[in-house]
């Protein structure tokens, strides 16, 4: 079965790119955060428009959380990434340049997304469902060290092994195949501590993968566009540029 078979994934928003009138684009897919128990409405569609203002198409989905625990939301991220590149949404879509954006919980799973190669899923071509660059808002990181205990507990259940945890841990997976990333937190950020976003930096760039890492003097978690927020408020504006090197946006 091929990335053009796979059905439209559950609870997915689909806002095309704003000025491109037919003409082939990139996309990104938006996690938005929760601590795997829910979904942060203020990091799903407002983050999409931002995206679309860009020319970029923008696909919001509603992953499932809490009872449901790991594989679930990545199953629903890596058919969301197959239907994106299958084009059954009828947007004219650059296959080769297909991203992803997450917060906080909804930054691990998509991290996960580009350090795993997809083997699960039977009969699905997985390959398709790794993002060619990741942007990760104060994303959880490491399930083994400062940990995020509300996004351990309800994605691998309370109790669970070190090898479990370990395996859930995206800095201990990069490689140089791992996606470019955009990276963003603030050093004061009491939920997730911003070692999370160091250590994957320090992964990425260890494994020579390219990498821009903002951190911000201060900022409670979960901001998302950080509209009003000093210095972190920033983090569009420098995302865009970053789009713009990238060949992403015009």
């Amino acid at each position: 079965m091929t990335a053009a078979d796979v059905k439209a994934p559950r609870a997915l928003t689909v806002i095309p790119a704003v000025g491109r009138s037919g003409a082939v684009a990139p996309a990104v897919l938006v996690l938005p955060g929760g601590g795997y128990a829910k979904q942060a409405d203020h990091e799903a569609e407002p983050v999409a428009e931002w995206l679309a203002s860009l020319g970029i198409h923008a696909f919001v989905l509603r992953y499932r959380v809490a009872p449901d625990q790991h594989p679930a939301p990545l199953e629903d991220a890596k058919q969301a990434m197959l239907w994106i590149r299958g084009g059954d949404h009828g947007l004219n879509i650059d296959a080769g340049r297909v991203g992803v954006l997450g917060f906080s919980a909804g930054g691990h799973l998509a991290a996960t997304l580009s350090v795993q190669v997809p083997t699960g899923d039977p009969g699905l071509d997985v390959s398709g469902a790794v993002p060619n660059l990741s942007i990760l808002c104060y994303p959880v990181i490491s399930f083994v060290d400062s940990v995020h205990q509300g996004s351990v507990d309800n994605l691998a259940g309370v109790g669970a092994e070190a090898e479990v945890l370990r395996k859930l841990s995206t800095e201990l997976h990069v490689t140089p195949a791992t996606p470019p990333a955009f990276l963003w937190h603030t050093s004061d950020d009491e939920s997730v501590p911003f070692s999370h976003n160091l250590a994957y930096a320090g992964a990425l760039g260890g494994a020579g993968v390219p990498v821009e890492l903002h951190v911000f003097p201060s900022g409670v978690h979960g901001i998302g566009l950080a509209f009003g927020t000093p210095g972190a408020e920033q983090w569009t504006e420098l995302c865009a540029a970053w789009l713009r090197r990238m060949g992403w946006a015009p």
